[in-house]
């Protein structure tokens, strides 16, 4: 069974995880290596790698840990009553988030030829 290393920043210990579980892959397109970028960075972010990268930072005590597994769970529980009741109808819908429109590009001004 294979193996995925990630070396954290910082000192952090290493953590690994199953290839076939955990494996993050992007394609590069046309040599743009920013958008893939990004496109990575927004899978990490997903994922929870960051947020896991800042835990292992530092030790973190069996005490922290339960405290902030507990409060961890007391948020996704409130987080599911509150869409259940928003399903029920007893509590209003968010509203809508309008999508981003963007502005069309601005025409590209020819450079005049100088007639001297």
């Amino acid at each position: 069974m294979k193996l995925l290393r990630i070396w954290l920043p910082a000192g952090g210990a290493p953590f690994a995880a199953k290839s076939e579980d955990y494996q993050l892959q992007v394609l590069v397109r046309d040599n743009n290596v920013e958008q893939a970028l990004r496109v990575l960075k927004k899978k990490m972010q997903r994922e929870g790698v960051f947020r896991e990268m800042k835990q292992r930072r530092s030790y973190e005590q069996p005490s922290e840990r339960k405290t902030r597994e507990k409060s961890e769970a007391i948020r996704r529980a409130r987080k599911l009553a509150r869409k259940q009741a928003i399903r029920e109808g007893l509590l209003p819908a968010p509203p809508k988030k309008k999508p981003f429109e963007r502005k069309p590009p601005l025409p590209e001004v020819k450079a005049r030829a100088s007639t001297t």
